[in-house]
Parts: C-alpha cells; structure tokens; sequence
C-alpha cells in the first residue's frame, strides 16, 4: 500500500505540530498533496481509469477549500505551507 501508517506519521510530524496533530488545515493539506502526487503517476500510466480520475478531481477540490480556509483566516499559514509543498509558482 502506497499509505501506511509510518508514512502518515512522517507527513503530521512534518508538517503539523506533532505526530497525532492530524486535524490542523497545514497537515490535511500535505496528506492530501502527497495523495494527489500518488494519483497523478498513476493516471499517467492508466489514462482509462475514470474512478480514480474523478477521485483526483474531488481530492484536489477539498485541498483547494482547505487552502482558501488558511488564506481568508491566516495569511502566513497558508504563505508557509505553500512555499513548504511547492504547490505555487
């Protein structure tokens, strides 16, 4: 499984105030970064596959509503957790 419990582990800590911390917006926004990357290799090999492609989409529309909560209610959360992910250019 390319999600197990270790790797879940590694991303709270790192981007989260602690290893347990897995409701804070900065932490769910990695988890869900670190999905989307897993998916998108995989549609690159499995262009057919609709599910997971729909799958994607909503997944990048939560991450997109997480971000949008940090940017309205603390600026520099959202600056920070974007220039850690890499997500803008």
């Amino acid at each position: 499984m390319y999600l197990d419990k270790a790797k879940k582990t590694e991303i709270f800590t790192q981007y989260g105030q602690s290893a347990t911390d897995t409701g804070s917006a900065e932490s769910q926004i990695a988890l869900f970064t670190y999905r989307i990357k897993h998916l998108t290799e995989h549609l690159k090999k499995n262009h057919k596959d609709n599910v997971t492609a729909r799958s994607l989409t909503m997944m990048v529309g939560r991450r997109r509503k997480l971000l949008k909560y940090l940017y309205v209610n603390d600026i520099n959360r959202y600056r920070a957790i974007i220039k850690a992910l890499g997500l803008r250019k």
